[in-house]
């Protein structure tokens, strides 16, 4: 008699549990726009965080301008001596992100973003600055065209990469 009653009580909470599965499933089947509405609101949520993770990149990257010095092969971060994938290092590990040292390590993160109109801000832009095709040179795109890098001539600077020296030198982009 109790193993009767253990069995129809775990029936029924058999039961509650899939009545509640299917109305809450039912709810979003019933209605393709609240399922549409769900979906939109994930987006946005998740397009907020990516950019309020691409806007920290930036403005910790903009509060290096005139305080790097350009070193090649150089990654020392104490004096702020370094070479433009140190400073993409640093940056992204001021913002919890770990990257490693090197442009051509760096083309190897996170998903390639093959054409210039497709990059978001806070992604990285790698370029060639000797060889042609050959990645040497990386920065963070900041949106609107222009990246900012740290360079042998300037240190760390904000340039555009559709005109003049940057023009044709960008080969793909990595986003994280």
């Amino acid at each position: 008699m109790q193993a009767m009653k253990k069995n129809r009580l775990s029936k029924s909470l058999v039961g509650i549990s899939l009545s509640l599965s299917l109305l809450t499933s039912g709810t979003m089947l019933l209605n393709p726009h609240a399922a549409q509405a769900a979906t939109a609101d994930t987006t946005a949520a998740a397009t907020a965080i990516s950019t309020s993770k691409a806007n920290s990149l930036i403005n910790t990257a903009e509060s290096y301008i005139g305080k790097v010095r350009y070193g090649f092969g150089v990654r020392d971060t104490q004096r702020l001596i370094l070479d433009c994938s140190a400073f993409t290092q640093l940056v992204f590990s001021k913002n919890g992100i770990t990257i490693p040292w090197g442009s051509k390590a760096q083309a190897q993160v996170g998903t390639a973003v093959k054409s210039k109109s497709s990059l978001r801000s806070g992604d990285l832009v790698m370029f060639s600055v000797s060889k042609p095709g050959q990645i040497n040179h990386v920065g963070i795109y900041i949106g609107n065209g222009k990246f900012i890098s740290n360079t042998t001539s300037s240190g760390v600077v904000i340039r555009d990469m559709n005109t003049g020296y940057w023009k044709d030198r960008f080969i793909t982009g990595r986003r994280l």
